[in-house]
């Protein structure tokens, strides 16, 4: 990548570490084999998100787990589950809903400590292996369905789930789509291409559909772009596990910051917290770490949908 004004580089700093007593040393999972190449792991760390109190939740894709973490960094086991859970969003202060790799989309009613199903098929068929996810203003619910797509099998697919149920596909033809993210006008979807390497821009119609759909990033290494952030100013921020950076990008795709992790080597989602949501999260997957960064742009503040969406 050539740059005429190479960006400002820094490092994260380690917020909080996995304590051992959670940690599955040398357990075998069946995500594991299909997705770490059968080495064993004792995590893996995705889809964190925040509540209004300030408290992070990530999930533990491989052993069904969800943790939230307090502004100390103490660590509590909300939940553990038959499922494979990966980026999750509220709903409201007492429901999150999970984009779960294994069984689609499911909702965790905090108050009960209860994983539940909220939409498992599309016309009878299973999803692939949904991953990600993003509510708009008006409550519209957009998640990607990556499974094993790559560059050898372009079919993975990205959706919305509206308000009144109806569930649309917008995108059939991605080659591993992964973090999802709205502009802040919300007439651009972000998708983040892994194994393209790439994050996608497409605008969304006021028809509802979309159109002009085009390569907005390219990166490079092992492992392409993963979760996605936006800032109240519109730029891009964007996990990529392969080089453990968080890109920042200007509206030209042009990366104003680089933020590096020492911690390990898959950098795989980010969400924005503290009191003026300046502060920058990631999850280090491979090491079990939660990093942060404060920053001079605050994030924009994430949607929620109306209470019925509860309901569907």
């Amino acid at each position: 990548m050539f740059l005429l004004n190479p960006p400002n580089v820094r490092d994260f700093d380690t917020f909080a570490r996995m304590p051992d007593k959670f940690r599955r040393a040398g357990v075998r999972s069946s995500w594991a084999d299909a997705n770490r190449g059968g080495v064993p792991i004792d995590s893996f760390l995705e889809g964190p998100v925040f509540d209004l109190a300030g408290n992070l939740y990530v999930t533990d894709i491989p052993f069904g787990r969800i943790f939230r973490i307090d502004p100390h960094g103490e660590w509590d086991l909300i939940v553990e589950y038959d499922g494979e859970p990966n980026g999750m969003k509220f709903i409201d202060e007492q429901s999150i809903v999970i984009a779960d790799y294994k069984n689609g989309l499911m909702r965790l009613d905090l108050s009960r400590g209860k994983v539940e199903p909220l939409l498992t098929r599309r016309t009878s068929e299973r999803f692939k292996g949904v991953n990600d996810l993003i509510f708009d203003r008006a409550g519209n619910l957009y998640f990607s369905d990556q499974g094993q797509t790559g560059l050898h099998d372009p079919t993975g697919r990205v959706y919305r789930l509206c308000v009144d149920g109806r569930l649309e596909c917008l995108l059939d033809n991605v080659p591993s789509p992964n973090g999802v993210a709205l502009s802040p006008d919300e007439k651009i979807l972000y998708v983040a291409v892994t194994r393209g390497n790439a994050v996608w821009r497409a605008p969304l119609l006021a028809n509802g559909g979309t159109s002009k759909v085009g390569q907005f990033f390219s990166s490079y290494g092992p492992s392409g772009p993963d979760g996605l952030a936006v800032d109240i100013d519109g730029r891009l921020l964007v996990a990529n596990p392969g080089l453990g950076y968080a890109w920042i990008l200007n509206s030209r795709a042009e990366p104003d910051l680089i933020l590096r992790t020492s911690a390990g080597a898959s950098l795989t989602n980010i969400a924005f917290g503290g009191p003026a949501r300046n502060v920058l999260y990631a999850t280090e997957s491979a090491s079990g770490t939660i990093l942060q960064a404060s920053l001079d742009v605050a994030g924009l503040p994430l949607a929620r949908p109306p209470h019925h969406f509860a309901k569907i």
